[in-house]
């Protein structure tokens, strides 16, 4: 048979959704309503009664929920921010942007995840500064003052147990949920399942197109349980506006247009079903490639519910088999080949190759799979077979198990 898959599927939740989509369009066209207004606030009630949080704020990308979070939270200029190399760079960025610097913790050999052994270890090893009785940063010498761990391919970072670590250092923690709408985590603190966005003092949200709740543009939210703190990201987003004309701080242009709002309301209707459909594909993904010797699968821990915004395995050689797989008609995605404590960007922190040795062994390994809600079981049946054969052949060797 011909097969020609694809990475990801935009086009048919879009089509199958048209007819309300276009209505929303129609809506603002009626009422003029491009910023703020009633769609923008519907949005925002629903995405925080999704999360379970009392607050949401939309803005205008993850970058900027990211940014806004962390400086409405406190992150001041000469801090130190705790985070991992192993995401998009935005991440980085954002702490970068409000004044502050990254240092960059390994991460759990099995998840993926900011390890809070390492990151233990860490902070253990940092000296403390007898002003603040803070650690300071082992590169930046500056007071270490926050945590952001990522919830990598919509996987939960250990909660609990960073969460811990926070309190007993004194640390803000906020969550980078931005691949992970609708995942969640069981809390032995808590004795309760918790969602992505939930724990933290803030989370920040993309929903660029590609995400499992992705706008039709650019956009992003905050989530918090702080009014003050959400009070706050609503004045940064607009200006630094308390009132029309009325600025209270130096803010910025980053507000969620109306119509994006509009599409996202929409669409979280359809978000549990889509999420279901992702967790089917993964776990028929999981029985698929049982067998396939020369590949390591996603570890998923017990207290977890990811939400699979990737479907990301490890394979050896990796540009060979993606290339027999591109062969075979099945598009693939690699996230992220080099890892952010490496990046030109960021050469003047002096970090090297070594220094994050399993974060720079992933990059090298990672490979993303298809992997969207309408992905069918033939599809995934094929990629299966073609991954077994690729990864048999004399170019793809046997990865030592990192479990």
């Amino acid at each position: 048979m011909n097969h020609s898959i694809p990475f990801l599927d935009l086009v048919t939740p879009h089509v199958e959704l048209e007819q309300d989509l276009i209505e929303v369009v129609r809506t603002a066209l009626k009422t003029a309503g491009f910023i703020g207004g009633k769609m923008l606030q519907d949005f925002e009630a629903h995405f925080a009664e999704y999360v379970g949080v009392n607050e949401c704020i939309g803005v205008a990308s993850g970058t900027d929920a990211l940014l806004f979070a962390l400086i409405a939270g406190g992150v001041q200029p000469g801090d130190t921010v705790l985070t991992v190399a192993n995401t998009f760079i935005a991440t980085a960025e954002a702490i970068t942007q409000a004044g502050a610097t990254p240092e960059f913790i390994e991460i759990d050999e099995r998840t993926y995840n900011m390890s809070p052994a390492h990151l233990r270890v860490y902070l253990e090893s940092c000296e403390v500064d007898p002003r603040s009785g803070l650690r300071l940063g082992r590169r930046t010498k500056t007071p270490i003052t926050t945590l952001l761990p990522v919830h990598l391919y919509g996987q939960m970072a250990d909660m609990d147990a960073l969460s811990a670590i926070a309190e007993e250092y004194g640390l803000m923690l906020f969550e980078d949920a931005c691949q992970a709408h609708g995942a969640m985590y069981y809390s032995e603190r808590k004795s309760q399942w918790t969602t992505a966005g939930s724990t933290g003092l803030a989370a920040a949200f993309s929903f660029y197109p590609g995400k499992n709740l992705g706008a039709c543009g650019e956009a992003g939210a905050v989530t918090t349980n702080d009014s003050e703190l959400a009070k706050k990201i609503r004045m940064l987003r607009d200006h630094g506006q308390a009132a029309k004309y009325y600025h209270d701080v130096v803010g910025y242009n980053g507000r969620l247009d109306s119509i994006q709002a509009g599409f996202l309301d929409i669409k979280l209707r359809h978000l549990p079903r889509w999420t279901e459909q992702r967790r089917a594909a993964a776990a028929r993904y999981d029985q698929l490639l049982a067998d396939v010797a020369n590949i390591i699968t996603p570890f998923v821990p017990a207290n977890s519910k990811p939400v699979y915004h990737l479907y990301a395995v490890r394979v050896q050689n990796r540009e060979q088999v993606q290339k027999q797989l591109i062969g075979a008609g099945i598009a693939t995605g690699i996230h992220y080949p080099v890892p952010v404590h490496l990046q030109n960007a960021y050469q003047s922190l002096g970090y090297k190759a070594g220094d994050l040795p399993f974060t720079e062994q992933v990059s090298r390994e990672t490979l993303s799979l298809p992997m969207y809600p309408n992905l069918t079981v033939e599809e995934q049946e094929f990629i299966a077979h073609s991954i077994a054969q690729a990864t048999q052949s004399e170019a793809a060797k046997l990865i030592v198990s990192a479990g």
